[in-house]
């Protein structure tokens, strides 16, 4: 399914609302993480089209005839089962993961890709372009894919990349009890622990929605973004790089959604125009040396003199 993603939110008094997708079935949702039914928002602004029909996923190359994610990856499927999370941690696939590579944010200029709302059907095709520019990115994970595509997720950490917990099945959490958003967070961090061994250290709200009770159900610094791409409204490759570049500066947190086509089209010409310019592409917590604060938006511009 396709979401939208706002312009920077507002903290103080509730964040300003974007496109939300309705949770397609919490039936399935329950049936897929054996817990209860959840809450989905009850309004949608600036609604999205529905998805196309399902496809199967994509091993290398995007078919420029596909342009929606495959709707049986989509924030709740049951195609796991109840037993899904820890059949996949079998280490079929796994891989020694790479090392990240140090970089000082301070000396050279640093940007951070980040990617919502997979693993999907076109992470592969993104993770051989990020390779090909010795890319390091964060991917906020939605845990309903997470089991979908565990292979991905496995390969996915495998290449040094960074993931973040993007919630079980993407409701707007400042609509939901403190209970159920710990559940949304929790659910999420044992799948994907399930599938790689490893707990994110970073949360990603979606559609950027928080308020103080939301902040009080984890410790971990929600990550939000100064770059909004609307990769979701424009199914352009052109515009969501255009719109990549045009406001790019060091210390840059950029907002895209690896579930787009067009989006994983975009990338290998924002890696090469970004590269021509002298960045470093890093993860969200090397562009903080480690730490990033509570709350992100962007690292101030380093001193580079």
């Amino acid at each position: 399914m396709d979401i939208g993603a706002r312009s920077r939110p507002s903290f103080l008094g509730g964040a300003r609302r974007g496109t939300a997708r309705t949770v397609a079935t919490a039936v399935l949702v329950a049936m897929t993480c054996g817990a209860s039914t959840l809450a989905a928002p009850s309004q949608a602004a600036h609604a999205a089209p529905p998805p196309a029909a399902a496809t199967s996923a994509a091993s290398g190359t995007l078919s420029s005839a596909v342009s929606s994610t495959a709707a049986s990856g989509a924030w709740g499927s049951a195609a796991a089962g109840a037993q899904g999370v820890a059949a996949m941690a079998a280490p079929d696939d796994r891989a020694e993961v790479r090392p990240r590579p140090r970089v000082d944010c301070r000396r050279v200029k640093c940007v951070a890709l980040t990617f919502d709302d997979g693993p999907g059907p076109y992470t592969d095709t993104l993770l051989a372009y990020l390779a090909a520019y010795h890319a390091q990115a964060t991917f906020f994970v939605v845990g309903s894919n997470v089991v979908t595509y565990p292979r991905v997720l496995r390969r996915t950490v495998a290449a040094g990349h960074e993931i973040g917990n993007h919630t079980w099945s993407h409701p707007d959490l400042t609509r939901l009890s403190p209970a159920r958003v710990r559940s949304q967070l929790g659910r999420t961090d044992q799948a994907i622990r399930a599938i790689t061994g490893i707990v994110p250290g970073l949360v990603r709200p979606p559609y950027g929605a928080i308020n103080a009770t939301v902040r009080r159900q984890t410790g971990r610094p929600m990550v939000l973004w100064s770059v909004d791409t609307l990769d979701w409204r424009y199914r352009s490759s052109a515009t969501v790089a255009r719109r990549a570049l045009r406001s790019v500066r060091p210390g840059s947190v950029i907002l895209f959604h690896d579930i787009h086509p067009t989006t994983v089209r975009a990338i290998p010409r924002v890696l090469r125009k970004l590269a021509g310019r002298g960045y470093r592409f890093v993860t969200v917590s090397q562009l903080f040396g480690g730490h990033p604060p509570r709350l992100v938006f962007n690292a101030a511009p380093p001193d580079l003199h």
